[in-house]
């Protein structure tokens, strides 16, 4: 970098970029690294550019339509010329040296002086009013490193419950300014959930979920636009009674009615190899919904299936794995080969096949379903005495110590599977 020096002072001497025309009428630029030292001049000549355009991106950003990006640039570019933004009545307050030293600050554009630098300056920029739907709306952008693989299916799944959990509060406490909620507007809508359960036998789980989501909105537009705010989201959760699980179906109820000869004809092609091909497996009806041609292994020594990312999320990383066929979940395989379109971003899966057991009095109890088969899958090794490493690895699970080695080879988790299979 160039040093130019002028009477008895260093300076740089720079085109401006193209990208800050918008906000820089001058073409070329003559920056000041007060001192009259070359060594000196070439160690701040860097640092001196650096904030020039740190200036010029705060001030690019001050031309947004989004009010808070022009809140939060006002604040950079008063950071970037060494204020701190304060408010305007604060402003005012400051003594006569350091207010006249921010007035100095102040460019002049053809006469006048910049509104950009006024308001950061001065603190003239409108802070924004954010309401909690609009933090809603700003959420989704901060939170795009969540979504990333996630298909459209599992998207609105991700989406759905936050929206759920905004427009309940809003019901309830009105669409509030959010330094504005208070500890009592938290209460109340922790008694309205309250409320809701006692009326219409609802479980804790349900009010938590909202409270879980809401809170996660709030802090992380708290945090990511740093609005320094003291939210009122602690204790609030319901105490949760014993989780209801789901009962596994008994191998007598499998082999008796489920396999009976003809027993799932009235279900499509597609459910019914899923179906079938989960009694053998214990694959989570999504994910054996997620297989493609791709992860069905069939022409090997043991034919297999992989689960791992298809267009869509895997729950956690311990869900990828290879789970050898066996007994009628190959043959379903064998009939189902190419996967299952139709339900590989269709969240109608579980509703189609568990309407269809119900209607078909294929469901031992009214608590079970689909996913009963899954545990269904563990007792049966359970009752076989498989080691847990080997059936954690099968179903996806965390291992609660630390792995070693690399598990159980395919052939050894054929071995197992054929030993229990149907």
């Amino acid at each position: 970098m160039k040093l130019i020096l002028r009477n008895t002072t260093y300076y740089i001497r720079k085109r401006v970029p193209q990208r800050f025309s918008s906000v820089e009428p001058r073409q070329t630029v003559w920056v000041s690294l007060h001192t009259d030292s070359e060594k000196i001049a070439a160690t701040k000549a860097s640092a001196a550019w650096a904030e020039m355009i740190e200036a010029w991106e705060a001030r690019l950003a001050g031309h947004s339509e989004d009010a808070e990006r022009r809140f939060e640039a006002a604040r950079e570019l008063a950071q970037a010329r060494g204020f701190r933004y304060l408010p305007a009545k604060q402003v005012s307050a400051l003594p006569n040296e350091a207010l006249l030293e921010r007035v100095e600050a102040i460019r002049s554009v053809n006469g006048k002086p910049d509104k950009l630098d006024a308001g950061a300056f001065l603190g003239g920029a409108s802070e924004p009013r954010l309401t909690v739907q609009r933090a809603l709306d700003l959420y989704w952008s901060l939170t795009k490193d969540k979504t990333f693989g996630k298909s459209d299916d599992q998207l609105r799944r991700w989406r759905n419950p936050r929206l759920k959990a905004v427009r309940n509060f809003i019901d309830v406490v009105g669409d509030k300014v959010i330094p504005e909620i208070t500890g009592d507007d938290m209460l109340d809508f922790r008694q309205w959930w309250i409320d809701r359960i006692e009326a219409e036998g609802l479980t804790p789980n349900s009010a938590n979920k909202d409270l879980i989501h809401l809170s996660d909105i709030l802090k992380t537009v708290n945090r990511m636009k740093r609005l320094g705010l003291v939210l009122p989201l602690s204790d609030l959760l319901l105490q949760e009674g014993e989780k209801r699980q789901r009962p596994p179906f008994s191998s007598d109820w499998i082999t008796g009615r489920l396999l009976k000869a003809g027993a799932l004809d009235g279900l499509n092609k597609e459910a019914r190899c899923i179906l079938l091909g989960m009694v053998n497996t214990g694959y989570r009806p999504s994910e054996g919904a997620g297989l493609g041609p791709a992860q069905i292994r069939l022409d090997t020594t043991v034919p297999h299936v992989s689960i791992e990312p298809n267009g869509r999320q895997l729950k956690s990383a311990y869900s990828r794995r290879i789970i050898p066929l066996a007994g009628v979940s190959l043959e379903a395989f064998r009939e189902c080969p190419e996967g299952f379109p139709r339900y590989a971003d269709n969240p109608s899966l579980s509703a189609t096949v568990n309407k269809f057991l119900r209607e078909n009095r294929l469901l031992e109890t009214p608590g079970h379903s689909l996913y009963s088969l899954r545990h269904a899958f563990e007792d049966r090794m359970l009752a076989a005495g498989v080691d847990d490493r080997i059936r954690r690895d099968l179903f996806g699970h965390r291992l609660d110590r630390e792995r070693y080695g690399r598990g159980a080879s395919l052939e050894q988790l054929h071995q197992i599977v054929q030993s229990i299979a149907f």
